[in-house]
């Protein structure tokens, strides 16, 4: 190597730092013009973007639209999935969505303002169901997963926290995927209270722990039954596990013992599944 050639590590630093592609630093400036600019919505008014949260809340008769934002192509895939929505669509182009979701989100042309679907009371959940219960579970990416999840596995209800908990909009309705048309969710103020109420109807509520007595497989699981998922780090507050008939940990024959939170509820999901599937019609 010639001892006037830079080391390649430098080959792109300017003096003052690393240089940073044109493509991001204009990146970088729309976000920062989107937190400025961000519209404030509803507190009530659910956010849905991307193919599958709005396609999905567009065949759902039951999900109101306030307003609905598509492209020309976004229209046309529309038209030829066979889905007609019941408000008179504004077309747009991809970069008034931008401006609306911020610059990373991935929109697929499709934009939609609709109104939360009506959620069960703990007291009126039906009485052979399976529910996810989270813990102060935060990171939409993670809830919106789950939620993902839980519709695969036709889970009744997921209950979770008014505070400490991401709302069911925007990024989390995205990682949702149109899971939030088929899984209600419950909001409570007090998640201890909520268990000791679904324990005193007959809900065999199971903490996943990674510490847990039992392998999970290993419960004699019964419905109506609660998954109880606790935040990624912190796992379940005390009170929560007090109100577990049961704490169970996933039997994982590798080095890593714990996983991602949304992982950990579909290996659970699937063992409950098995283990005490739905009533035949």
């Amino acid at each position: 190597m010639s001892a006037n050639r830079p080391p390649p590590h430098r080959r792109n630093q300017a003096p003052g730092g690393p240089r940073r592609r044109p493509d991001h630093a204009r990146r970088e400036a729309a976000r920062a013009e989107w937190k400025a600019n961000r519209p404030e919505h509803a507190e009530d008014t659910v956010v849905l973007y991307g193919w599958r949260p709005v396609a999905e809340a567009i065949a759902n008769s039951n999900r109101a639209f306030l307003r609905l934002l598509v492209t020309e192509n976004a229209q046309r895939r529309l038209q030829e999935a066979g889905l007609f929505p019941a408000i008179t669509a504004e077309i747009v182009r991809p970069e008034q969505i931008d401006r609306l979701v911020g610059p990373d989100a991935v929109h697929q042309g499709l934009y939609a303002e609709v109104e939360p679907l009506d959620a069960p009371t703990i007291e009126s959940m039906p009485q052979d169901g399976v529910f996810l219960v989270l813990d102060q579970i935060t990171d939409p990416h993670n809830v919106g997963a789950i939620v993902r999840t839980a519709a695969a596995f036709g889970v009744s209800a997921i209950i979770t926290t008014a505070r400490h908990s991401p709302a069911a909009t925007g990024v989390l309705a995205k990682s949702a995927s149109g899971g939030l048309e088929y899984v209600p969710i419950v909001t409570v103020r007090n998640l201890a209270g909520a268990l000791q109420t679904m324990g005193e109807r007959g809900v065999m509520c199971i903490g996943l722990d990674s510490e847990g007595e039992s392998v999970l497989e290993d419960v004699p699981m019964r419905r109506p039954l609660a998954l109880v998922l606790g935040a990624e780090g912190k796992g379940l507050r005390q009170l929560t596990r007090q109100r577990c008939q049961a704490l169970a940990r996933l039997d994982m024959p590798g080095r890593i013992k714990s996983l991602n939170v949304s992982n950990a509820a579909a290996i659970s999901l699937y063992a409950v599944a098995r283990a005490c599937p739905p009533k035949a019609d």
